[in-house]
């Protein structure tokens, strides 16, 4: 009975000293496990570099820096952008907690202009074979091309500018990224890792994940080495509303709204009242200029199509049909083009094309069956009297008044002829006018 006490006692130690040891243990494992769990947040934006892009890029930032992620990588394919914007985006990318990775992607992506700046401020940047970067020339705010003073000077600062984003990446890429500003320079991603622009050429994101473990950057002046091989990826889609800015921010788009919002106020004017062409239209002309801003549209482009608005407006209030809008059809035209007549923006021209000859056929319809309506002859009320033939059912007295039967019905009459001939009844006469409810006739036979 001692033995067996004894031995219940050593074992209820050992079994309590283990259960102890495991308790004391299982903090670490678990820790060592979360340490283990590596998160790479991505975000994906195709477009002109925009407000709607520092947003979106932002929401990344603050998303990884919660979550403890190990990168942020951003897949970027831009013609470029505004480059007030783009300085708000690369200051936030320098300031980011959380290494951020900018991956030229999918494979014929470019990041032009602006996303040259963006893809050098990334702690890391990486392209997809058979994408392309460079061509950071700057233009004026309304694309177009700059005076040879104003354009040295800027030229200058965003040579300085582009020479410090890229000074850690070695002499060549620096030699290249000031060409990037001053000579429209571009290259290929494999030209562009050769010159240390980059520092990776991936196929796909687990390819880049598996290149960039091991790698150090330097994140708020101090080194960390990635450990991205297996983690996992958590994708970071644009909230609804960034979504759809980022929609309509696009030169097709812009088109087709500018073009629905004119058919909609043209709509309106030539049946008023309806309401609904005319809220429609006001509703996509105001988002179409919303878009021309967040692309840095031309403002000659811009007045261009607001003249030819008005000429397509005007066209219903003047007799001349199809001559404003003709006008208005080449005005659109050509302030359609120079919109986007700026580097990387690609011109639309077979939306522009159509939505120009959209509008002029409309407009054409529209005030076409506008004038028909006026020349028809009145189907009611007194004016649809005019002109028409009566019979005269009751003799017309020496007054030359008498009744005459028109319309199904019998009404008063008086001749307007001075020497008052007699009619009988039977006798034709045409209505000429009224006064009131009495016709003016004038005969037709006797």
């Amino acid at each position: 009975m001692i033995r067996f006490l004894r031995w219940f006692y050593l074992t209820s130690w050992a079994l309590g000293l283990f259960l102890t040891g495991a308790q004391a243990l299982s903090p670490l494992q678990v820790a060592g496990q979360a340490r283990e769990e590596r998160v790479v947040y991505v975000l994906r934006f195709s477009g002109a570099v925009t407000p709607v892009l520092g947003q979106y890029i932002n929401d990344g930032i603050q998303a990884a820096q919660e979550t403890g992620a190990e990168a942020l990588i951003l897949e970027l394919d831009t013609p470029g952008g505004s480059v007030e914007v783009t300085k708000r985006i690369v200051q936030e990318m320098l300031a980011s907690a959380v290494p951020i990775v900018v991956y030229v992607s999918p494979p014929g992506a470019h990041a032009g202009s602006a996303g040259t700046f963006i893809t050098l401020a990334a702690h890391v940047a990486a392209m997809a074979p058979g994408t392309s970067i460079g061509a950071a020339s700057p233009v004026g705010s309304g694309g177009e091309d700059i005076g040879e003073t104003l354009e040295q000077k800027v030229k200058n600062i965003l040579a300085a500018d582009i020479r410090n984003l890229a000074s850690r990446r070695g002499e060549k890429a620096v030699e290249w990224a000031v060409a990037a500003v001053q000579e429209a320079a571009a290259a290929t991603a494999e030209e562009a890792l050769e010159l240390g622009v980059i520092d990776f050429v991936a196929t796909d994101l687990e390819d880049l994940l598996e290149q960039m473990d091991g790698f150090t950057v330097v994140v708020q002046g101090s080194e960390q080495a990635l450990h991205t091989r297996e983690a996992e990826i958590r994708p970071l889609e644009m909230n609804g509303l960034q979504q759809f800015l980022n929609f309509i921010s696009n030169p097709t788009v812009a088109t087709i709204l500018l073009t629905l919002g004119s058919i909609g106020l043209i709509a309106e004017l030539y049946n008023p009242g309806s309401y609904v062409p005319g809220i429609v239209g006001l509703i996509s002309l105001l988002l179409g200029l919303y878009a021309l801003g967040q692309l840095d549209a031309n403002f000659a482009g811009v007045a261009l199509i607001l003249v030819a608005i008005g000429l397509f407006v005007a066209e219903a209030f003047t007799p001349t049909f199809g001559a404003l809008a003709l006008g208005g059809a080449v005005a659109f035209l050509f302030g359609s083009a120079l919109l986007f007549d700026a580097p990387g923006l690609a011109v639309p021209w077979p939306t522009i094309l159509g939505m120009t000859g959209l509008l002029l056929a409309f407009t054409l319809f529209a005030g076409g069956k506008a004038l028909a309506a006026q020349r028809r002859q009145p189907y009611t009320g007194m004016e649809a009297l005019m002109g028409q033939e009566a019979v005269v059912r009751e003799a017309f007295d020496e007054r030359g008044e008498g009744i005459v039967f028109l319309a199904g019905e019998r009404w008063r009459a008086r001749l307007i002829s001075p020497e008052k001939p007699a009619l009988e009844p039977g006798a034709v006469v045409r209505v000429v006018g009224n006064e009131g409810y009495t016709l003016l006739v004038e005969p037709l036979s006797t």
